[in-house]
This record gives C-alpha cells, structure tokens and sequence, in this order.
C-alpha cells in the first residue's frame, strides 16, 4: 500500500476532457466490469492469469500507486494495473504492467499509450529501471501498441494446460459437491479491499500522531533550555 507514505501525492494528469488518475473504491466495479468485457476466455482462450475481482482487489489494496483509471466525461473508460518486482540477487528493479484494459466504445483518444506513460512514471520514482509486459501471442494489435510504445526484446513463452474435468478424482470431487470457497465476488474483494486500505491509514495516521508529538515534546524541551533562567530570590529582598 502506498497511501500510508507522507511522502505520496497522487499524480493526475488531463488533456481533452481525459483524465488519468489514481483508482479509487469507487472504480473498482466499473473497472472489474470493463476487465469482465475485454479479458474473456472465449477472446483469449489461452490467457494464463484470470482476471477476476479477488485479484484486482489484492492489487488495488497493496499496490494503490500503481492501479490507474482513465476517465472520460465522469466515466472509467480504461485501466492499467502493475505492481513491482525483485529478484533475488540481481540489482535490477522491474516495473510489471500486468493488465491494461480500454474500453473499445471510447473511440481513438490515445488512452492506452497515456495510461502506459503514466505508469512508467510511477515506476520510475519506485525505482524501476524496466518494465516488463506480457500478452498474448496472437494478440497482433497489442503487440503492435506496445513495440510503438518502446517495447522490445519479446522472447517466446510456453503455458501449457490440462483439461481436469475428465479426470476420475475431478468427477468424484464435483459428484460430492465439495468444491473449494475461494475468496471472490465483486462486493466481497471491494469490502476486503476498503478494509485493508482502511487500517492501513489508520496505522499511517496513528504513526503521523506519535511523528508531531514527538516533534511537540523536542520543541517544548528546546524552547525550555533556551528560555533564561529566573535569578534565584535572596531572603534579605
């Protein structure tokens, strides 16, 4: 989470009525919607991550800084969601752009390329010297928009699937009914979210109050040994 940094101040930028910004939790219903149109398994049979609210909600609760929305006229019309990497010993920094989503009915207005440049600046003040992202081989038209957008040296990938529902142990699983509550649902992740978002500025704010009254007490002590001494009374006055 980084809304718990003094030090963050949320970047906006505007042009022609579009603005980018910081998500809120107010944008993570028309974001997962907008996500639920584009990110299909019919569209994208092969995606290997599955967008749904439970992740977006993770992302959203510890990585706010870099979970940007595109508006228009009061209206989300695109999403970009990235997070940091490290590796264990490598010097190296990355940025990963993990999913980046434009509502096709929003009509040529650059907002993919300005969600992408405005994370990459997000990215550059955390430290990142490189982005890393990834699509779908097939998907021509997003890596067309990304090499134009300065990415390069793709390397070739391979996921591999398995087809579980006609296993014996899979059949007998479901006939039992004992399938698996994994954490979901839209209201549910958004509810997480806010929670997690929520005690995370109470801990900042709680560490902003013991910050000034330190800072009060070091003052009050400063202020003391600086003020004069009164003379010490005489018993003959």
């Amino acid at each position: 989470m980084t809304d718990g940094n003094p030090q963050h101040k949320q970047r906006r930028t505007s042009s022609g009525g579009l603005e980018i910004r910081e998500m809120e939790i107010g944008d993570l219903a028309a974001v997962y919607e907008l996500g639920e149109e584009l990110f299909t398994a019919e569209r994208w049979p092969t995606l290997y991550r599955t967008w749904d609210a439970y992740e977006l909600a993770v992302h959203f609760a510890s990585d706010s800084e870099m979970c940007l929305v595109a508006e228009y006229q009061e209206r989300v019309v695109g999403f970009a969601v990235g997070t940091m990497l490290e590796k264990r010993g490598s010097a190296w920094t990355y940025g990963h752009l993990l999913w980046l989503g434009v509502d096709p009915n929003a009509g040529r207005k650059g907002i993919g390329g300005r969600l992408t440049a405005h994370l990459q600046e997000v990215f550059i003040e955390l430290g990142a010297r490189m982005i890393l992202v990834d699509t779908d081989a097939d998907n021509t038209a997003a890596i067309s928009f990304f090499k134009r957008a300065g990415f390069d040296d793709d390397s070739a990938h391979v996921y591999l699937s398995k087809n579980l529902t006609y296993d014996p142990q899979y059949i007998e699983f479901h006939k039992k009914g004992r399938v698996a509550d994994r954490p979901g649902g839209v209201r549910r992740a958004i509810r997480r979210a806010a929670e997690l978002r929520l005690a995370e500025q109470r801990q900042a704010d709680l560490k902003a109050a013991e910050v000034r009254s330190g800072d009060s007490k070091a003052d009050k002590g400063r202020a003391s040994a600086a003020a004069p001494a009164k003379p010490a009374k005489s018993g003959h006055e």
